[in-house]
Order: structure tokens, then sequence, then C-alpha cells
């Protein structure tokens, strides 16, 4: 009698059927309308550079839970785990926070597979709202409350850099840049908060390894 497949092997399979289905459906320009989407979870890591505050944040580790289907539509699901920045306000004032990032609605992650110079690129677009807590300057709090976060979702914009590829059966990596609005809900401090975190250039570089299939 036969042994069957390793449930391993099976998954590699899995994702390299996956990775070849897109190329192909992008590069035909169509996809089976019965095709069935591909669910395929990443390891995430990486992090964030604020621009107006000089500080680099840890981004995960977390996990995307994505589903990809044959023409390239891409949606996925992230919780970003809290993490904690520190920086020098007016190069000599330490000041500590923590970070959330609050998922808008379910929390998709966006986007499309395409190509470009024969290379599969990932386009995504993922919105958060930025929460703040446990501030302290010069290690006293700065009572900004719970509910201190940015009026309005982050919007980031973060794709594939340009030469790299991102393949579904291995992962990729994905930057981009976007803008901090203001803060709301912090208390008699929302306009300290709103005089120095709120900008634009902040950058960002995320790691999707490690594919599993769902």
């Amino acid at each position: 009698m036969a042994s069957k497949t390793p449930r391993r092997a099976r998954r590699v399979w899995k994702l390299i059927a996956a990775t070849a289905a897109t190329a192909a459906a992008l590069t035909l320009g169509s996809s089976p309308a019965s095709a069935a989407p591909i669910e395929i979870d990443y390891d995430v890591n990486g992090q964030t550079h604020v621009a107006s505050t000089g500080s680099d944040i840890t981004l995960g580790p977390a996990v995307m839970e994505a589903s990809i289907e044959g023409a390239g539509s891409f949606v996925g699901e992230m919780q970003l785990p809290g993490t904690r920045t520190e920086f020098e306000l007016a190069g000599f004032i330490p000041v500590t926070a923590d970070v959330n990032f609050l998922p808008v609605g379910d929390g998709a992650t966006t986007g499309n597979l395409v190509l470009v110079d024969r290379m599969l690129e990932l386009h995504s677009t993922t919105q958060y709202y930025v929460q703040l807590s446990n501030i302290r300057v010069v290690g006293f709090p700065l009572f900004a409350g719970p509910f201190c976060r940015t009026s309005d979702p982050v919007t980031i914009n973060a794709n594939t850099p340009s030469g790299e590829r991102f393949i579904p059966g291995q992962g990729g990596r994905l930057t981009g840049t976007y803008s901090i609005g203001d803060f709301q809900h912090c208390g008699l401090n929302t306009w300290l908060i709103n005089t120095i975190i709120p900008g634009d250039g902040n950058t960002i570089d995320l790691q999707l390894t490690n594919p599993q299939a769902g």
C-alpha cells in the first residue's frame, strides 16, 4: 500500500501551485471564474521610522492571514502587537511611550499582485489608528488618558520595492511612506502631542516570510 504524501510536502506543492497559478493568470490577463482563493499565512516582522521624532518602532512578530485570488487580488488580516517607542525631545529630553496600532474595521490589508518587468510585485494598503499610552517625559508620566489616538486612520501603502519580487509561495518585502495626522482625546496634553508626533515622511519596512498554506 503506497504511503500517504506527508503533510509538509502537500503544503509545499500547494504553495508552488499558488505561485504558478497567480503568475500564469496575470500573464494571460484572466483566471478561471470558478478558481477558489488560495489561503496562505505569513509571518510578519519589520519596523517603522517616525520622521518627526527620529525614532524606530518594531513591528511584529505577527501573522498575516492572506487570501489570494487567481487574478491577483490580495486580502490579508493582521493584528500587530503593542510595542514601545523611545526618543529625545529637543535632542536631550527622553520620552517613552507605548504604541498600539488599532485596525480599522476587520483590519484588512487589501491589494493586488501585479507583473512588473516579468516579476510579481505586491501593492498593498492598510489602515490603522495609532494609539499612545503610558507616555513618560524624563521618567514622569504625561497624563494623556486611555483613548489618546489619531483622529483619522493612518493609511499605509506598502509595496514590493523596485527590483525585488513577491512570490506567494515564499513571501517578500514591503516598503512605503505614510503620514501621521493629529491626535485626539489626549487630555490637556493633546496640543503637546500634536506639536511632536504628526507629520509626513514616515517609513515602513516589512518582511513577509515562512508561508503556510491554509
